[in-house]
């Protein structure tokens, strides 16, 4: 049985480039990372239509079902596997495929609302949001969808428009507050890179962890740490972003 020893959130507006930083941790932290899309926690649509489902507002904290993410978290934590659902995005519903998800040393927890939920957040050693201009996040998301979810151009523009950007602003973007620490431009490779070693030590027993939460807004490197100030030049610094 694993008992983790870190879980990392990762959140941020959609397109932001959260699903590449989680990637890129996972590929270059040694051993296996357990990943957990938020994605797959919307709530089971199966007693409404097609037609009902494409109508609902999935950027809305309530499109989520929080207490089995809840559940299903806590049970990594104390080593226990769980049956993750998974979700179709081209019919906006759960399938009836489940996956059996076994815990490791890290657990990364990614999505758009990953730090929203206190229980959840609580449950985090590190809390990440990855900060990515407007701009930029609207045509990933045209990209994404219209090519990947074969969704028409207009309604991803409409539910853009809708509430995508309303909901980023009304209840993503002010998860930003929770973050330890803020990744500008998508995939930075300097602070991913940075972050990556940092975690290496951490799980090999190198080095004590050098960072303690001094407030339920976040957890805050030491300044004295001076690993911590290169950190914080690098989210000031964008050295690369996801393409």
């Amino acid at each position: 049985m694993t008992i983790p020893s870190l879980v990392i959130g990762i959140a941020g507006g959609t397109g932001a480039g959260k699903t590449t930083v989680a990637r890129q941790i996972t590929e270059r932290v040694k051993g296996a990372v357990t990943y957990v899309p938020l994605d797959n926690y919307y709530h089971d649509l199966s007693h409404l239509d097609l037609d009902e489902r494409r109508t609902v507002n999935y950027d809305h904290p309530s499109a989520f079902e929080w207490e089995l993410l809840r559940t299903h978290v806590g049970a990594l934590l104390e080593g226990r596997s769980i049956e993750m659902p998974q979700y179709d995005f081209t019919v906006h519903n759960r399938t009836d495929e489940r996956v059996r998800v076994e815990p490791t040393d890290v657990v990364v927890i990614e999505g758009i609302f990953a730090l929203y939920d206190d229980a959840v957040a609580d449950m985090m050693d590190l809390r990440l949001y990855v900060d990515t201009d407007a701009d930029v996040r609207i045509l990933r998301r045209i990209r994404r969808d219209v090519v990947d979810r074969d969704r028409d151009l207009e309604g991803v523009i409409d539910q853009y428009l809708s509430t995508v950007k309303p909901m980023h602003e009304g209840f993503v973007e002010p998860t930003k507050e929770r973050a330890d620490l803020i990744i500008p431009e998508g995939a930075n490779s300097v602070a991913v890179s940075l972050l990556s070693e940092t975690l290496r030590s951490e799980l090999d027993g190198d080095d004590l962890r050098r960072w303690d939460r001094e407030s339920d807004l976040g957890r805050r490197w030491d300044p004295t740490d001076d690993r911590e100030r290169v950190l914080d030049d690098a989210t000031i610094s964008p050295d690369d972003e996801e393409v």
